[in-house]
């Protein structure tokens, strides 16, 4: 058994887990974060995506020791005080969403993304989620919906503070 010491949307806990686990059981089994969905478990379809340390993973592929001293964020977590992010606002007001299985992972790669370029085009868009399949929708709300979340979360940002600089593709 291996130890790790992780916070997962503000809480810290610190827990025995087998070297092995994966990120997206240790959050639904140990945890209850069963907003984290288990999609394909092959990491095709972007379903279980959580953000570690701010940058969007697929949680099953990592494993949950690699999250050892991090900082987990999963769509629980994302609102504040019961108000929504405004990405989930978005994809609510522009139906991004069919069936909802892919949503938490969209919402949160959108998260990421809008992080990294807070006025993305739609191909930017596109291609930031990429990785991240919905088999409902066709994708047009979804892009709108991140293009709406962007202009909010850019109107609202204080003056003069600096975006996040792009992430490498790594995992953990």
């Amino acid at each position: 058994m291996a130890q790790i010491s992780v916070t997962v949307d503000g809480v810290a806990y610190r827990d025995e887990v087998e070297p092995r686990l994966l990120l997206v059981h240790y959050l639904r089994d140990r945890l209850g974060r069963t907003g984290t969905p288990v999609g394909c478990d092959t990491s095709n379809c972007g379903a279980c995506t959580v953000l570690l340390d701010g940058s969007s993973v697929k949680s099953c592929s990592v494993l949950a020791v690699q999250a050892d001293g991090r900082s987990v964020t999963t769509i629980q977590g994302l609102s504040s005080n019961g108000d929504w992010h405004p990405v989930q606002h978005a994809f609510h007001q522009c139906h991004a969403l069919q069936c909802g299985y892919c949503t938490p992972g969209m919402v949160l790669a959108s998260v990421d993304l809008l992080s990294r370029n807070p006025d993305p085009s739609d191909t930017e868009i596109r291609e930031g989620l990429e990785g991240n399949l919905c088999r409902c929708t066709g994708y047009q709300n979804i892009v709108a919906a991140v293009r709406s979340a962007g202009a909010v979360m850019r109107e609202r940002a204080p003056q003069g503070e600096p975006q996040r600089e792009q992430a490498g593709s790594g995992v953990a």
